[in-house]
């Protein structure tokens, strides 16, 4: 019963918060109050991750806390993570800041507003486009710990921003019914979960970051 409702209260946070929605309606304080338990030993454990496929490109994202490394996982999610691909090298990324960052739940980012000071704005934006859904069937494409999904407002609009998952969030899956959230899972962190935790206890207002955590750069290792 307590998964169920904090999976109706976060569905709709990992949008662009483009339009109302019933889950929208929660107030932040109440979702936060269902995000306060501590975690378990087992949501702390050592994370030790492989990368599946030699072939698949690395992302290296240079953060003010630290340097975070992905697979992306092109081999499988050609359309989505071959997107995030082109976007770190046309240097996209660079200077945007992680927007939401949820204790348990997940970091947020890949918002170009976030370069500005307008943070009524933040977590609205995105390139000028967006792709559409990729959803396979594949044991590796679950939002689990260390994985990073696609946000967005609806079907077939992802563009920019993504997550990356703190906890097992499996029921963020395209095929998690009766839930009607889908977020496509295009990579893992293969380097650098650390900095992904100490960035999850930063404090927040909200759950924008007091003090800003940027994508210094982002670049696709050789």
């Amino acid at each position: 019963m307590i998964l169920v409702v904090i999976c109706v209260a976060l569905i709709g946070g990992l949008s662009y918060w483009a339009g109302a929605t019933p889950e929208r309606e929660l107030s932040k304080a109440a979702q936060r109050d269902q995000l306060s338990a501590p975690l378990t030993p087992e949501e702390y454990e050592i994370y030790e991750p492989v990368i599946e496929n030699d072939m698949n490109p690395i992302a290296v994202l240079e953060t003010n806390k630290g340097v975070i490394e992905i697979e992306l996982y092109k081999d499988l999610m050609p359309v989505t993570a071959g997107n995030f691909e082109k976007l770190v090298s046309e240097e996209f990324y660079d200077g945007i800041q992680f927007h939401r960052v949820i204790q348990g739940f997940m970091i947020q980012g890949g918002d170009p507003n976030t370069k500005g000071t307008e943070a009524l704005l933040y977590g609205t934006g995105g390139p000028g486009y967006a792709i559409q859904d990729e959803h396979v069937a594949n044991e590796l494409l679950t939002n689990e710990r260390g994985t990073i999904s696609m946000a967005n407002s609806g079907p077939n609009s992802g563009g920019s921003q993504f997550f990356i998952n703190l906890g097992d969030n499996t029921f963020l899956d395209f095929n998690k019914e009766p839930l009607t959230s889908k977020h496509p899972v295009f990579g893992r962190v293969v380097k650098g979960m650390d900095i992904v935790d100490l960035i999850a206890v930063i404090e927040t207002n909200g759950d924008l970051p007091v003090e800003a955590v940027m994508i210094q750069k982002a670049t696709i290792k050789e």
